[in-house]
């Protein structure tokens, strides 16, 4: 009797292999035969020649990217952006907008590192996407990445659709390379309007804009935008320089001076923080 019993409990495992095997390779199969779709390739960005400020270059989108993560949770929906930060005695944010550039964002990230201060870098998806180790870097160290879109347009010229994959590719490039969402945004050029609003609140993230432009795309040398930047220095006060998008030695420099008479003259580097508007 047991003999009997025992051939037939080999019979079934026998043939549940068997079975689960099959499932396997069918499996298998049709993975291969059937590949991921191909998204369509964004929209070109806006005409040139248009007068944009603070930046006049534009980065050439990529195509491909993956399913949306569902939305965090959604801060409330501004009319107007953030342009000055809250805290405790001489507080202000340097932040830094276009990368990471594989050139100048380490020598800014070194001399952060130096001063033993953190910063807020506004990345382009496209770039951070090629240079993720740097956000990794940037998470390592303290500082606070937001999303200042995946190539750089004119978010006022474009449609709803377009607003949204530009913030949605970026977002999942910053999640993956620094560890989690931003929640922190930054239009290009400091075009705002309603969309950008909305849009950005579902997607978890807070308008932040800035109170000191360095103009440091101009290349208008080293000493002027350390100029810009001391003479600008207040309570709240947020910083805008760039660590891409061109040239940016005068920016690597200007920080390297800037960043200890700063720190002497009693002022907090800090990252914003919600809640401190």
């Amino acid at each position: 009797m047991k003999k009997d019993q025992l051939l037939s409990r080999r019979a079934l495992l026998t043939a549940a292999a068997a079975a689960g095997a099959a499932g396997t390779a069918g499996a298998l199969a049709a993975g291969l035969g059937n590949g991921p779709a191909r998204p369509p390739a964004p929209a070109p960005g806006p005409p040139q020649g248009s007068p944009l400020k603070p930046s006049a270059y534009r980065l050439q989108p990529l195509t491909g990217y993956g399913a949306p993560r569902a939305a965090p949770r959604r801060p409330p929906v501004r009319s107007e952006p953030i342009l000055r930060m809250t805290g405790p005695g001489r507080t202000m944010l340097l932040t830094f907008d276009d990368g990471p550039h594989p050139e100048y964002t380490p020598q800014i990230l070194d001399t952060l590192a130096k001063h033993d201060v953190r910063a807020t870098f506004f990345v382009c998806g496209e770039m951070a996407d090629y240079n993720r180790d740097l956000l990794s870097r940037m998470a390592d160290e303290g500082h606070v990445v937001g999303n200042h879109t995946w190539s750089h347009p004119q978010l006022t010229r474009l449609t709803r659709r377009r607003i949204r994959s530009e913030m949605e590719r970026t977002s999942e490039v910053v999640e993956q390379a620094y560890g989690d969402p931003p929640r922190w945004f930054r239009a290009p050029y400091g075009a705002w309007n309603r969309a950008t609003f909305e849009l950005g609140s579902e997607l978890g993230m807070e308008p932040l804009a800035w109170t000191v432009d360095t103009l440091d795309w101009t290349t208008p040398g080293t000493g002027t935008i350390v100029d810009r930047v001391e003479d600008g220095a207040a309570p709240g006060v947020v910083v805008l320089s760039h660590d891409a998008g061109g040239n940016r030695s005068q920016s690597v420099r200007a920080l390297r001076r800037y960043l200890p008479e700063l720190l002497d003259s009693g002022y907090h580097l800090t990252t914003p923080r919600r809640g401190r508007v």
